[in-house]
């Protein structure tokens, strides 16, 4: 998180605003519960603020553009935000809205082909899903065709609160999963500590979205870069507060991609990882 923020103060500060001096800045959390989001969106519109960032999935987003129709709105998304009824373009996105896609959904099949040099061996690959993502349907698909190409068991674990997440490693287990995916989703993030414990008591090779999970000791991630992500939409936030309309800024797409490996988890969990994959790894921890 503490990344991501700064990624975000950085984007601010290119545009010419930072923190405190020229603009403030008032960070609301729904910790991954998403009933609680048009309630906190709605309260944002009550106070009038000048601009939404509404960041990590379409769900934030969709409920501050349910809110209101003139506030801009910046989104940062893993999904398509066209499909997920944000914006009609991603050139020219129209009304109130604009922002970045992470392409989280997408990189799936490319966490799927990691994770399957990884454990070469594997015959089921588990998804853990939030099905209460707007995004979860499309995660799932992501997954269909490249296991069937590979004529791999394609098996979905779900887990919608901290209490499923248990549930959910238990029943891969006895699926006899050999690796598990994790599918983008702001509860997830919000738990990585006890999903990464879950990997190791259950000794199932994951990979995560998002690097944070591996620097708290999960095995391995594969995302676009989460600060330039953030760098992204404080950019865009910025320049709306110099004029700028949302409908004039196309949905931005990442440039940058990290691919993170645990070298302590490997070995934790008898994986040795190649000297190829080591050496496309933007990142190796050793600790």
């Amino acid at each position: 998180m503490a990344a991501s923020l700064a990624g975000f103060r950085q984007g601010l500060s290119e545009i010419g605003y930072t923190e405190g001096k020229d603009v403030t800045i008032d960070y609301v959390w729904a910790r991954g519960r998403y009933e609680q989001l048009p309630v906190l969106a709605a309260e944002l519109v009550r106070r009038q603020v000048t601009v939404i960032a509404a960041t990590r999935s379409s769900a934030p987003a969709l409920a501050a553009k349910a809110a209101t129709s003139t506030i801009p709105i910046v989104f940062q998304t893993g999904g398509d935000p066209v499909n997920d009824g944000l914006v009609t373009s991603l050139n020219r996105p129209d009304g109130n809205v604009t922002g970045v896609t992470r392409l989280s959904n997408e990189l799936i099949q490319k966490r799927f082909e990691l994770i399957a040099e990884l454990v070469p061996k594997a015959t089921t690959i588990a998804l853990l899903v939030n099905p209460a993502n707007i995004a979860a349907k499309a995660q799932v698909q992501q997954m269909q065709e490249p296991t069937r190409e590979r004529g791999l068991k394609f098996q979905v674990v779900n887990a919608s609160s901290e209490a499923e997440l248990d549930a959910a490693f238990a029943a891969a287990a006895q699926l006899h999963a050999d690796a598990v995916i994790q599918a983008a989703d702001q509860l997830f993030a919000g738990r990585r500590d006890q999903i990464v414990a879950l990997t190791m008591r259950y000794a199932i090779p994951t990979i995560f979205f998002d690097r944070e999970s591996v620097l708290a000791g999960g095995l391995m991630s594969y995302s676009a870069s989460w600060s330039d992500s953030f760098r992204q939409v404080g950019a865009y936030v910025g320049r709306i507060l110099k004029g700028a309309k949302p409908a004039d800024l196309p949905v931005l797409q990442p440039t940058r991609f990290e691919l993170v490996v645990n070298l302590k988890t490997a070995k934790a969990l008898g994986i040795e990882l190649s000297p190829s994959l080591l050496a496309r790894a933007d990142e190796v921890i050793e600790l």
